[in-house]
């Protein structure tokens, strides 16, 4: 004969009671305060126009997502975190002079502000120039118009990767010798 079970134990509120979930109060002021107020109120009849958006150009895309492409690579975050100067300056050993640096040398993980605007605007012609040379491979354009976007694409890939090696060798200096 299988053993018998205990009858479920009814479920109770941590509150104590009722505490509402169900739909019913027990308490009659409370149907009162729910009900009577809205039986001879009405809500008023309202004509709102929903503000119609129109979907912005593709090349307003474009722009804005160069735009964030610029800053994060330019390290605007670490520039308003750490706000370091815009530029340096060292002196010079024998004359004794200021003299202004733009690249913090030496430190990889630190940059002036001047620095990384001027990084990230090389990082920003090599996409450009690689969007160039895409342009340039359109059949529906004039052969003088696909000459053209090629030379500056090119040119603005091999500019923005010389001066990106020259940033490097600037920061690093025993880097690539």
């Amino acid at each position: 004969m299988p053993p018998k079970s205990d009858p479920p134990a009814p479920a109770t509120s941590s509150s104590g009671g009722n505490d509402g979930s169900s739909g019913a109060s027990l308490d009659p002021a409370f149907h009162l305060l729910l009900v009577v107020p809205f039986s001879f109120l009405r809500p008023p009849r309202l004509r709102l126009k929903l503000p119609s958006l129109t979907l912005p150009s593709p090349n307003v895309v474009f722009a804005l997502l160069l735009l964030t492409y610029f800053m994060v690579v330019s390290g605007i975050v670490y520039d308003i975190i750490v706000e370091p100067p815009g530029i340096g300056s060292t002196q010079d050993p024998y004359t004794g002079s200021v003299r202004p640096v733009v690249f913090m040398s030496g430190r990889v993980n630190g940059q002036y502000i001047i620095e990384g605007l001027s990084s990230g605007f090389m990082f920003v012609l090599g996409g450009i120039g690689i969007i160039l040379l895409d342009l340039a491979l359109d059949r529906n354009r004039a052969k003088s118009v696909k000459v053209s976007y090629a030379s500056a694409g090119v040119s603005s890939v091999v500019l923005a990767y010389v001066m990106s090696m020259l940033f490097i060798r600037i920061k690093i200096p025993a880097y690539l010798r």
